[in-house]
């Protein structure tokens, strides 16, 4: 029906972006939406107006002057296998890795604010996939780090229950809104590919990952 009350997940999963992403687009009320009690509902007509008006206009939700280069925002040396078993442990040390790229200025804001953005709501997207991400103004350029884990993580709280092993950690700048929504969409579309995964799972080394990712 025309005026279907979605939640955040169809959101999400409608739009091909993370329920992190819809959660803050209605916190800042850049997307039509309202709260029933203390959770946010949307009405479908209303989301499917909005999007038709970006995709008109060329805006923010879907630029098509930018193509993502895995090249460019990934190396190997941001590639690391996770041994931890608990989802803030794995967290941190991504994190800690991501620090270490010239772009990130300041590690510990970097893992501060991973840890409350998963606290308010989980960045697992299904498929044994998560994709944490911040913006902060002291992170000079858009880059991420990947994180291939064995055991795969259970606490992350998948909507479709299945651990996480693939954790993809992104930084942006505070003023690149357009490339980080469409980095976040291209990494969520991207992963939908089992056969893409389960390279990424079978890999044994830093620049294999880098190097199925990157499309080398």
């Amino acid at each position: 029906m025309e005026d279907d009350i979605l939640t955040i997940e169809e959101v999400a999963s409608y739009l091909r972006v993370s329920e992190r992403t819809v959660y803050d687009w209605a916190q800042k009320g850049e997307i039509p939406s309202g709260k029933i009690g203390t959770v946010w509902r949307f009405k479908k007509s209303e989301i499917e107006r909005w999007v038709n008006e970006r995709l008109s206009s060329n805006s923010r939700l879907a630029p098509s002057n930018t193509t993502i280069q895995i090249k460019n925002i990934l190396s190997p040396s941001r590639v690391i296998f996770i041994n931890q078993t608990a989802k803030r442990d794995a967290l941190t040390e991504l994190a800690a890795n991501l620090g270490q790229a010239p772009q990130v200025k300041f590690e510990r804001e970097l893992q501060s604010e991973i840890l409350k953005r998963e606290e308010l709501m989980s960045t697992a997207i299904g498929r044994g996939i998560a994709i944490p991400h911040v913006r902060l103004s002291s992170v000079t350029d858009l880059v991420m780090s990947v994180g291939i884990c064995n055991p795969p993580i259970a606490d992350f709280q998948p909507l479709d229950d299945v651990p996480v092993s693939i954790l993809i950690m992104i930084a942006a700048a505070y003023n690149q809104h357009s490339y980080y929504l469409q980095t976040l969409s291209y990494l969520s579309g991207k992963l939908k590919n089992t056969e893409l995964r389960d390279s990424l799972l079978a890999a044994k080394t830093e620049q294999e990952v880098y190097r199925i990712l990157a499309g080398e």
